[in-house]
This record gives structure tokens, sequence and C-alpha cells, in this order.
């Protein structure tokens, strides 16, 4: 699901304010009459002349349909090399079809490099229907031989994805939403312990830098108009931190979690939302027991050895933080935006497959896919808490 307040846009921070210029739009005026009258060409009333076509046949080029065109066009003649080439082209577009289950069109009446035009063109309509995360396809390979590669990225290279604790820490505490605030601690601990998802208490992660780094410039500016509010959410972002921090690493929440789901009832809209969360949230972990979320994090580009370029890390946009409400996430999501837009690239989940003819690794993005429609729908569930 796609909220406003669900996940937050890297760069879209609005805590500081940047200075612009004002521009005004000039109004539209009306036309104003010349002070001589205008002279051209008038109207002919018996109007054009009529010409009729030699021979009654529509235009031909509107007609025309065109092939599509690979990126890279090189002219080559009907030799053994291009026919080579063509057989390395179908013998891997005959592995990929089979390994994601598409049927390739049937290109045989065309020519080459037409036929090889069409069927990259038709394999990549298909693909990108059947395969939720497909990114590319292309042609790879040097002279004497030449495969198709597939790419799957999951695209989340713009969103943060902090999740809240307090909300759950407040649930706990009232008696008609204990319930379903141990429900979210199986979900959260299945994501903590398992998943990897990093806690902002932890040492040495991106987010505990984060709120060290506002405590010091709170420390700095004591004599600050909000420096009190700031020290209260600071103080509860640490205690409640440390709390639940232990609550999520306890494993009886994971040996719980299908007891709680089971005994789990539900009353109110929120609950069904909440109780369809956590069964999704135990089909991956029942499903992928041991896998983590970091496993496929690969950069958007490709860079040499030379190349030097920071790099966002999914560890920087995936964190339990403390709330997404008051002054403390405001300026944290105002110094993560301002550092992170300064990054030259970063880190999705990634993989690619080459049909070389060699055996294809049965692997795929099921897993971050579900899991990141997941993380979406947590945080919008207890941004509404």
């Amino acid at each position: 699901m796609n909220y406003v307040t669900t996940t937050y846009q890297i760069g879209s921070g609005n805590i500081a304010q940047i200075a612009q210029t004002e521009t005004t739009v000039p109004s539209v005026g009306r036309v104003r009459n010349m002070d001589a009258t205008p002279k051209g060409c008038f109207r002919n009333q018996k109007g054009q002349t009529k010409a009729t076509p030699a021979v009654n046949v529509a235009n031909p080029f509107l007609k025309t349909r065109f092939l599509p065109r690979l990126e890279k066009e090189e002219t080559v003649q009907a030799t053994t090399r291009t026919a080579k080439l063509a057989r390395d082209f179908y013998k891997s577009l005959s592995q990929l079809s089979q390994h994601y289950g598409i049927i390739p069109m049937d290109t045989s009446q065309f020519a080459y490099p037409d036929n090889i035009r069409l069927s990259l063109w038709d394999t990549m309509k298909q693909l990108r229907k059947k395969v939720p995360c497909f990114e590319d396809l292309k042609i790879v390979g040097g002279e004497k031989k030449q495969y198709l590669q597939a790419e799957e990225r999951c695209n989340i290279a713009h969103t943060l994805y902090y999740i809240p604790i307090v909300p759950i820490y407040l649930l706990l505490r009232k008696k008609e939403t204990k319930n379903v605030a141990k429900l979210l601690l199986s979900v959260c601990s299945y994501l903590y312990r398992i998943v990897g998802i990093s806690h902002y208490g932890d040492e040495y992660s991106y987010l505990s830098w984060q709120y060290e780094m506002i405590a010091e410039w709170v420390a700095y500016d004591e004599d600050g108009e909000s420096t009190e509010g700031y020290f209260k959410e600071l103080d509860r972002a640490s205690w409640v931190g440390d709390a639940m921090q232990k609550k999520l690493g306890h494993i009886k929440n994971l040996e719980y979690f299908e007891k709680r789901i089971g005994s789990f009832k539900c009353k109110t809209q929120s609950d069904r939302d909440y109780f369809r969360l956590a069964t999704e949230a135990y089909a991956l972990f029942t499903q992928y027991p041991d896998t983590n979320c970091y496993r496929y994090a690969t950069p958007c580009e490709v860079y040499g050895e030379d190349d030097d370029f920071d790099v966002v890390t999914m560890h920087n946009v995936i964190s339990f933080c403390a709330e997404t409400r008051g002054l403390i996430f405001d300026t944290l999501i105002s110094s993560v935006n301002n550092e992170l837009g300064e990054y030259g690239d970063a880190e999705e989940p990634a993989i690619t497959k080459r049909f070389d003819c060699s055996a294809v690794e049965n692997r795929n993005l099921d897993f971050e896919n579900r899991l990141f429609t997941l993380l979406d729908d947590l945080v919008y569930l207890l941004n509404q808490s």
C-alpha cells in the first residue's frame, strides 16, 4: 500500500526551510487593436479548389508498422557468424522461456536481425507481466558466444522503512489492546531476529548514530525554545527503546507466534488489519525461516575499482525507530534526507540470471517483494495507533 504516512521518501524532508526568490506570473491582457487597418490575404468566398488524387488509395505510410529496434544495431550479412549468433540467441531464449514459464513468439518468418529484435521485444513484454520484480533483459557476450541475461530488482532506493516501536509499547499498557500488542511483538521479533532489521538501540546501527547526533545538538543548544520538548522525547526514546529491544530479542515471541494467531479474536476493523498483517508475517516466517533481507543487496549501478561513490545501503533505509511523530522524528528525517540525498547510488535487492545453457540457480525475489509490502502495511498501521 502506498500512503503518505506509511513510508518516507528520501529527499522529501521539509524541516530546513530554504528561502526562494519570489516569482510573479504576468497576467494575460487582452489583445489591443492596431492603429491602422490590417492588410493581408482575405478568404476566397468560393473556397479552395477541390483536388482529388489520381489514384483512390490511402497513404501507405500511415498503415506501416515498424519492428522494435535493438539498442545496438549492427549490419551483418547472412554469414556463418550470423547464423551462429542466431542459434546462440534461440538456445538462450529456450532456456529462459522454460525457466520463467513463458511461450516465445514464433519469428521464423523474419530474417536476421528482425527475428531477434521481435523475439527480444516480445519476451520483455511477457516478463514484465509475469515477473513482479522484472527489471531488464539484454543480450551479452563476446564474439564467440552470446546469451540472454535477465535482471530482477526491488525498487526501494528512495524509500525509508522506519518502524516505530513506541506505539507497540503503548498498546501493551492497555488491557483492551494487549493481545494486539503481543501479536505485533511476534511480528517485530521475527523482523528483528530473523529478517535482520536493526534497532536504533543496536550499537553501530545507522539510526543509533543519528539519535546520538541529535542528542548532542540538543545538549549544545540548551537555551533553545524547544529544548525541553527534545529532552522529553529523547528520554522516552531511550528507556522505551531499551525495554522493547529486550522484548524483540526474546525467543518466546517466535515460539508463541502461531498460538497468538490461533487465539486472536477480531472485534474491530483495526483488529482485522493487524490479524491479516500477522498471518502474512507468519507465512513468511514459516516459508523462509532463516532468510535475511540483505541477502541480495546490490547497488543500482556497476562501478569500477577506481570509482569513488557513496552508496545508500539497505541498513540506512530499513530500521526500527522510536516513533514517527514529534520533534525528534522531524529532525531525524531532515538529517537522514540531507545526508543520503548526497549519495550517488543505493542498494536494492537484485539478482541477475544468465541463460548461457549452464544450470540456472532457482533464485527469485518473492521473499523481498512480500516483505516490503509487509513493512509498508506495518508502518502504516502503527502510525494509525
